[in-house]
């Protein structure tokens, strides 16, 4: 039975477009496929129930993407108004139905990811418990690095100096960019950070899926000796025998999943052996109901895992993982927020505060490119 107060009685559903404070490239925009990413499209979810329990969700998009989200949940947003807040997964098959036309991956889950993210957030703040206790704690801090300090926009001395930065902060270790049409170019870039940071930091290296399978074998082997945590898409991202022959060739592990956009297609990778290290993105594969299917088929093969970028909700659910994983750190996210993360010894600290324990800023208002509100 249906507590009256847990109905949905209202969804605020907010465009923000967030400003970068400097142009970001990486690979893809050296090779000439993207151009540099001056701001990030975001989507916001804002839940209230009768009784007037709340919870704050978001997807986000990079370059393009971002309004065709905002309008698809615009149309999926009256679907929830009267239902209890607490069926989770069932609103999330509900969602997926009312779209059905559209596919169950890409931009048409990622809309429902700030709807289910805002379900699972008022969850635990209902219940008074960060979002990481709700779903049942493996530890109370996860291993972060640093990425946000490590583009390709960035002279060799400024990724050294963010290097240093991240790790005074007590960031645990540090991830560059690589895939830049000249590889000597790559590898110089590598064994200068390897050089600066010394043996015993974690360094992390993304090619940013720029590499054919040839180059990606050369390059995997030449990197063999900077001992790294793991290469990040050497290949194109549904290339999964590709990265499958990589992870039985190489020492050094293989990580990837960022893009895909559906737990059916991580289940293809992981099947196909293509990861040693999945980064699955709540807000890409439709919330946080489905990363947890995945993340139990994660663990069920001993992957280690790695979640993609948004590390205010990765961290929960990082947290919540069997094995020990890492989460992202990426700072570009914190003016949207109120709070800020803990970060101390190599690790970021689950907040105390429930829920996600996130409170929207003054600033997020001042970027807001439209809003809608349903219901009451």
């Amino acid at each position: 039975m249906t507590n009256p107060l847990d109905k949905i009685a209202a969804i605020r559903l907010s465009s923000v477009l967030l400003p970068l404070s400097t142009p970001v490239s990486d690979a893809k925009v050296l090779t000439g496929r993207q151009r540099p990413m001056t701001e990030v499209a975001f989507l916001f979810a804002e839940i209230t129930t009768e009784g007037g329990h709340e919870g704050l969700g978001f997807c986000y998009s990079k370059r393009a993407g971002g309004p065709g989200q905002y309008a698809h949940a615009r149309e999926l947003a009256p679907e929830l108004l009267g239902e209890d807040a607490n069926d989770i997964a069932r609103l999330w098959e509900k969602l997926a139905w009312a779209g059905a036309s559209v596919g169950r991956g890409g931009l048409a889950v990622q809309a429902i990811a700030a709807f289910d993210i805002a379900l699972w957030d008022l969850k635990a703040r209902r219940a008074g418990l960060p979002l990481a206790k709700l779903l049942g704690a493996h530890r109370d801090s996860v291993r972060c690095y640093n990425t946000s300090g490590g583009f390709l926009h960035a002279p060799i001395e400024q990724v050294l100096e963010n290097a240093s930065a991240a790790l005074e902060r007590g960031i645990g270790g540090v991830k560059i960019k690589v895939g830049q049409p000249d590889t000597r170019a790559d590898l110089a870039r590598v064994r200068a950070v390897r050089a600066h940071l010394g043996d015993g930091v974690p360094l992390m290296v993304d090619a940013n899926q720029q590499w054919d399978r040839p180059a990606a074998a050369r390059m995997g082997r030449a990197l063999e000796e900077y001992g790294l945590v793991w290469i990040e898409e050497p290949l194109d991202a549904h290339d999964h025998a590709g990265h499958a022959a990589l992870a039985a060739a190489l020492d050094t592990p293989i990580a990837t999943g960022e893009m895909l956009t559906s737990v059916a297609e991580h289940a293809e990778l992981i099947r196909a052996g293509g990861a040693d290290v999945l980064q699955p993105d709540a807000p890409r594969v439709g919330g946080i109901t489905p990363f947890l299917r995945l993340a139990a088929l994660a663990e069920h093969h001993r992957l280690q895992l790695a979640p993609h970028f948004a590390m205010e909700i990765h961290l929960h659910l990082a947290a919540a993982y069997g094995l020990e994983p890492w989460v992202e750190h990426f700072e570009w996210l914190e003016p949207l927020f109120e709070e800020r993360m803990e970060i101390r010894d190599g690790r970021m600290l689950v907040p105390d505060r429930p829920g996600l324990g996130l409170t929207l800023s003054d600033r997020a208002a001042g970027w807001t490119v439209d809003s809608r509100t349903f219901g009451v």
